[in-house]
């Protein structure tokens, strides 16, 4: 499919899908707060604790990235 390989498309679309993903879920914990009133501190402590996950993905692949060079 224009020359693409399985590989390279997957990798494209795991790319893409996890990045939306991930906008789709700093979206919902910004709601999240909003909705709750939470305040500048509760709205950080929502995004440092429901984001850390979301960070981990991050620096698995920056890691695996890292250590293609």
């Amino acid at each position: 499919m224009g020359g693409f390989t399985e590989e390279q498309i997957a990798q494209l679309g795991l790319t893409v899908g996890v990045g939306g993903f991930i906008l789709y879920m700093v979206f919902i914990i910004f709601q999240l707060a909003r909705e709750s009133k939470a305040g500048k501190f509760g709205t950080f402590v929502l995004f440092l604790v429901l984001g850390f996950g979301l960070l981990g993905f991050v620096a698995k692949n920056v890691i695996a990235w890292l250590l293609n060079i």
